[in-house]
């Protein structure tokens, strides 16, 4: 049964995506705004499909957290529900994505059109640049910026590897940052096609002020991050203990995972 769920749901929700960019073509000639609105209607209907199909849930804490100014939202990744889970609470953002999402027939028109800030992240420095440059233009526009620390999808319970980037456009824009913690790898994990039953738990942390030294937000940054979705993550297995076969066998909540360096 869990097997064939997540047939059903993989495929609705794909075409469900491809349904929305071809019905929602005409925002292209509209603007970012409309595309914006298309990814909340992408968000919220892959929530609905996954609560429908899978019943898979989904708990929202800390909404209180969320600034009203422009701020560097900065969540853990671990699987593509990151990337439309959160969109519904922040109205005029931009994100920071690999430079292939671009190319991908269709959907790369409405990144190019969003002006997302899509990097080549090969390049080291100067993909950090582009980043950066992207990050202040988005800032001076009032919007704010979604980015994954990790730079790229880490499975749950797995030692964590931040870039120092975030540190980068925090510490030259004088803007909070937002963390988001959550364990949604255990219901939608890296690579994998199967989708879980139960609740994927979510925590908005309160935000942390602009004006630290960057090395200093960077430690504060991931240890917070880290100590919120282990603690998400333990709160989970709990109640579903089945899920520990999702983590890896040298997960342990109070280890390295904690976010000490």
């Amino acid at each position: 049964m869990l097997a064939l769920r997540s047939l059903v749901f993989n495929t609705l929700f794909y075409l469900y995506l491809i349904g929305i960019m071809i019905v929602g073509l005409p925002a292209l000639l509209i603007g970012r705004r409309a595309i914006l609105v298309l990814a909340d209607y992408w968000g919220r209907g892959s929530l609905w499909l996954m609560r429908v199909v899978c019943h898979t849930e989904v708990e929202f804490r800390g909404l209180e957290h969320i600034p009203l100014e422009p701020c560097i939202i900065a969540a853990k990744h671990q699987s593509l529900w990151d990337v439309f889970a959160f969109l519904r609470f922040f109205r005029n953002f931009t994100v920071i994505l690999k430079r292939e999402l671009a190319w991908i027939p269709l959907f790369g028109w409405y990144v190019l059109r969003a002006d997302l800030i899509a990097i080549n992240r090969s390049k080291g420095t100067a993909a950090l640049n582009e980043a950066k440059q992207g990050a202040k233009k988005g800032f001076e526009q009032g919007q704010s910026l979604l980015m994954f620390p990790e730079g790229t999808r880490r499975p749950a319970g797995t030692e964590p590897n931040y870039k120092f980037g975030v540190a980068h456009i925090y510490a030259d824009n004088h803007v909070p940052c937002l963390p988001i913690a959550h364990n949604s790898g255990l219901f939608w994990a890296r690579r994998s096609f199967i989708r879980r039953p139960g609740k994927i738990l979510v925590q908005f942390l309160p935000v942390i002020e602009p004006g630290l030294d960057r090395k200093v937000f960077f430690a504060r940054l991931q240890a917070e991050l880290e100590t919120a979705t282990n603690a998400l993550i333990a709160e989970t297995l709990k109640s579903n203990p089945e899920l520990r076969s999702v983590l890896p066998e040298s997960y342990s909540p109070s280890g390295s995972q904690s976010g000490e360096s």
